[in-house]
């Protein structure tokens, strides 16, 4: 089953597992940095096995001129117990589908260089092709 977690109970439950792709956030930190992104359309989605969040994923629509109107993926990850039992592809299949709900034309995500692993997902088993290397500075 895969919900759409809205209530802070919710939201807590996906942080278990969200913070193992940001393990720099607690639950103070995320819960107040969620309160601004909700604001702006983030929303956060996780797939269960049973009762327990396996997997989850943040995302947001958004329309630019290189994407159009698109599905932009800020978090994915599943929990590292629960791995290579195709809940990410599972959930990846979702947001594509909500994105097709939503008139996106397109799946648009970031991984950090170091995810070697994540980036053999993406382009051999989801087919997404690496487009551009995101560049940014610390202000």
């Amino acid at each position: 089953m895969i919900k759409h977690l809205q209530t802070i109970e919710e939201l807590l439950q996906g942080f278990t597992v969200l913070k193992e792709l940001r393990p720099h956030l607690s639950e103070e930190s995320f819960l107040g940095i969620y309160e601004t992104m909700h604001r702006e359309g983030y929303e956060v989605h996780a797939l269960f096995d049973g009762e327990e969040v396996v997997a989850v994923t943040g995302i947001i629509t958004l329309t630019n001129f290189y994407d159009g109107r698109h599905i932009y993926v800020y978090d994915l990850v599943t929990k590292s117990t629960s791995r290579s039992k195709g809940y990410g592809e599972k959930l990846l299949e979702y947001i594509e589908e909500l994105g097709k709900e939503k008139g996106c034309v397109k799946v648009t995500l970031s991984s950090g260089l170091s995810r070697v692993d994540a980036h053999r997902f993406y382009e051999e088993k989801m087919d997404y092709e690496k487009a551009s290397y995101v560049f940014r500075k610390t202000l």
